[in-house]
């Protein structure tokens, strides 16, 4: 990959996903930082990634894991400085490799400078008016403008002791920005530009599309508002003033050369609507969280597929592949657990949350997690969204093997999901628990002290220096696919069939589809291995039966 001579490298870019803080610690604080990463550079380069996006490295107090930010133009003393920034971007550079990172424009830290303005301006104040405050109601005003619930839960309203309160659709500590205010519209392009001139190459775009709102009299009640689809009509989502907004984005995106990119965080049930953040006039690219949220069945992955390319289409733009993040159970545990019961619009959707919160819930035993069969599976999935259309995204970790780390003590949690809603949802540090470098030390390589977050002892056998020695570890699996992929695209070329694929027919539990001459087999549920077509073998994301049958739970693919 070329980021000058090639401006649209993005679109089908392997990109690793650093969690800042879980990644490496140079310092032995217990909290990765920047050279840590810079020091890892040669690794990202042998494993094969095209881009790294970094989650926030800002000034923060980690009210929500660095997404609350202090100062958006700043890094976090504890993880690095603007200095150390440069030198990174220039190392990963140097390594063929692009950079993104993350923008969080839906709402700030209540620590940022101009929301501590806000609390000591009166009401009706150009400093409140940066934020969305609002009179109490009820006979005394002390009642909440509406009975709207956060993200990680209570209500959406903070009261601030004058009769007013502040909007923030996730924790208190996140206040959210008014983005009808110019002055608010100003300040993200000036931090677009300043990381741009820094020489990122793209965004993540945090809660994309909940930046516009509008709070207008009568305000729905929470019963009205869950039953709303998103649109144009939603006082809190997916409304249209957001394509004047990324519009203004995308000027600054395309004032450099080559233009900058960016990919959208956006849960839409409707492609059409998913489609308009990922074109040409808006952000470029919107994540494709659907395969976060299905089983591992052939009917789901084959209706997830279809859709996304047709968003694609519609966009003009390529679709994003994703199976892990930091917000989700990683996908080997995801994968061990039992399979839910088929339901719409994509089989086992909805029940699939509830079954993973409850395993969570239960410290990773119930139901049993089949550990083999659920790392089998996860190799499986990945083989076959690498040889998608589209760019995929990688977590950290995931090229380790790694399960999510469901046994925490209750003490050592961080996330806010699990002080806000105890008993219901334990959160999502399981996820972000810091990797394992080496075998031994007091944080398996991680740094030279312990971990911000307990390792589990089991990631000694996953650590990256045991894997690299080991021929049949998970990670030389995800170096091989990442070559072999390279290969694909490279024989496609730039042509109009790069971006298509043509599915074959398939006994029933398997997918078989073919780009060019290469072709994808993945043997979802049929037990008795199946009959692999006629070609030469490429990669396999397991032992193939006889040599030449496809077990379940297994990818290949192959050159016709």
């Amino acid at each position: 990959m070329s980021l000058t001579s090639d401006p649209e490298w993005w679109r089908d870019a392997v990109v690793y996903q650093i969690y800042p803080r879980s990644f490496a610690d140079s310092n032995g604080d217990g909290i990765g930082d920047l050279p840590g990463i810079t020091a890892k550079v040669p690794y990202l380069q042998k494993l094969g990634v095209d881009a790294v996006w970094l989650s926030p490295f800002y000034p923060s107090a980690l009210a929500d894991g660095g997404y609350d930010v202090d100062d958006y133009r700043a890094v976090d003393p504890k993880i690095g400085t603007l200095e150390q920034f440069d030198t990174m971007v220039a190392a990963l550079h140097a390594a063929g490799i692009g950079v993104i990172v993350d923008i969080v424009p839906n709402h700030s830290s209540n620590q940022h400078v101009w929301f501590q303005e806000a609390l000591a301006s009166p009401k009706g104040s150009p400093a409140r008016n940066r934020y969305i405050f609002r009179d109490g109601v009820g006979p005394n005003g002390d009642q909440p403008p509406t009975d709207w619930r956060a993200a990680f839960g209570g209500s959406v309203w903070e009261p601030v002791g004058d009769g007013q309160f502040y909007l923030h659709l996730f924790t208190p500590e996140q206040p959210d920005w008014n983005w009808d205010n110019p002055e608010v519209r100003a300040d993200f392009l000036e931090t677009l530009r300043f990381w741009s001139d820094r020489g990122v190459d793209g965004f993540r775009i945090d809660v994309a599309s909940a930046l516009a709102k509008d709070l207008a009299e009568p305000l729905p009640d929470k019963a009205t508002l869950d039953a709303m689809k998103t649109g144009p009509n939603h006082p809190l989502y997916d409304r249209d003033e957001l394509v004047e907004i990324y519009a203004e984005w995308r000027q600054v995106f395309n004032s450099y050369d080559p233009p900058r990119f960016a990919v959208g965080e956006v849960w839409l049930e409707d492609p059409a609507r998913t489609a308009r953040y990922a074109t040409s006039q808006s952000l470029g690219q919107a994540f494709n969280f659907d395969l976060l949220r299905a089983d591992f069945r052939a009917s789901d992955f084959k209706a997830i597929v279809a859709t996304n390319l047709e968003v694609a289409e519609m966009a003009e733009s390529s679709s994003t592949w994703v199976l892990s993040n930091h917000d989700v159970v990683r996908h080997a545990s995801r994968y061990g657990l039992p399979l839910t019961v088929p339901g719409a619009p994509y089989e086992g959707q909805a029940p699939t949350w509830d079954r993973d919160r409850q395993w969570l819930l239960t410290r990773g035993t119930q139901p049993p997690e089949d550990m083999v069969l659920g790392l089998s599976r996860a190799k499986a999935a990945t083989a076959f969204i690498l040889a998608l259309p589209g760019s995929t995204y990688v977590y950290q970790g995931e090229e380790l093997g790694l399960r999510e780390v469901a046994d925490l003590p209750d003490t050592a949690r961080q996330d806010p999901t699990f002080f806000r809603s105890p008993g219901y949802d334990v959160g999502r540090d399981g996820c972000r628990v810091p990797i394992p470098w080496e075998p031994a030390g007091p944080s398996f390589g991680f740094g030279p002290g312990a971990a911000h977050l307990p390792q589990p002892a089991w990631f000694a056998g996953h650590s990256v220096a045991v894997e690299a020695a080991e021929p049949a570890s998970t990670l030389w699996f995800y170096r091989q696919a990442l070559a072999a992929r390279r290969e694909l695209l490279a024989g496609l070329g730039a042509s109009a069939a790069a971006g298509r694929l043509e599915w074959l027919d398939a006994p029933d539990g398997v997918l078989h589809f073919r780009r060019g001459t290469w072709h994808c087999v993945t043997n979802f549920a049929v037990a008795e291995p199946v009959e692999l077509p006629a070609g030469e073998l490429v990669l396999a994301s397991g032992d193939l039966s006889d040599g030449a049958r496809l077990p379940e739970a297994t990818t290949a693919w192959l050159r016709a």
